[in-house]
């Protein structure tokens, strides 16, 4: 039996027809010392190694970047319009003519053909004399707050905003049977609250005028006609 020389840091055993190696911990480098040595030894390796590194660095710093500026807003020189997420009403065929006249800027009231009688809310029959036949008549716009409410938290977003500000039942002047509900303003496209609820009074006279909401529907608003 020939028991050959091991390398330096092994130790080999023979028994028989078998044979053991073992390494020496103390006298063998680990695999991250040889990388560092292989790294050290070699400028090619320690090169790719360099860049390799960089490579991921500037691809995770332009990603984080793109994402950052991706999920900002655009710049704008406009304010948001504090109306914008505010309810629109939603017209159906009766009151259809109604929405269509406040975008032209008129107030009109369904009116029954066979009595003369107006009536609000729009619907097919007269209730006085029901019939099926009506017009739209022009009023003045003119009349008197029968009632009013000052709101307060808890709202929908959009209104608590605004808070405080007023909701204004509005009885006509030349036909007292129909109330409106709108929002006394100090113009017609100034805010809900644009003004203080101190100032509202029942039977304050009060002129109609017309705002188009962000939705593009025209409502009719009301001013004070004597500010």
């Amino acid at each position: 039996m020939r028991a050959d020389r091991p390398p330096h840091g092994t130790t080999t055993a023979t028994t028989g027809t078998e044979s053991t190696t073992t390494r020496d911990p103390a006298t063998t480098p680990d695999s991250a010392s040889a990388r560092d040595a292989m790294t050290a030894s070699d400028p090619a390796v320690a090169r790719d190694s360099i860049t390799a590194s960089d490579s991921v660095t500037a691809r995770d710093s332009v990603t984080v970047r793109d994402l950052m500026t991706t999920s900002l807003p655009p710049a704008t020189d406009n304010p948001p319009d504090p109306a914008a997420d505010l309810l629109l009403p939603v017209p159906d065929d009766d009151g259809a003519p109604f929405w269509e006249y406040a975008a032209r800027g008129e107030l009109r009231a369904q009116t029954c053909t066979d009595c003369d009688e107006p009536r609000f809310p729009p619907r097919p029959c007269c209730p006085h004399c029901q019939s099926f036949t009506a017009h739209w008549q022009r009023m003045s716009g003119r009349g008197r707050i029968w009632s009013y409410v000052v709101p307060h938290p808890p709202l929908l977003p959009a209104y608590a905003a605004q808070a405080p500000y007023n909701a204004i039942i509005v009885e006509l002047a030349e036909a007292p049977r129909i109330r409106l509900v709108g929002n006394l303003v100090a113009t017609a496209d100034a805010a809900l609250n644009s003004v203080d609820p101190a100032r509202l009074r029942i039977g304050a006279p009060v002129k109609a005028v017309f705002h188009t909401l962000p939705g593009g529907v025209t409502v009719p608003r009301w001013i004070l006609e004597r500010p």
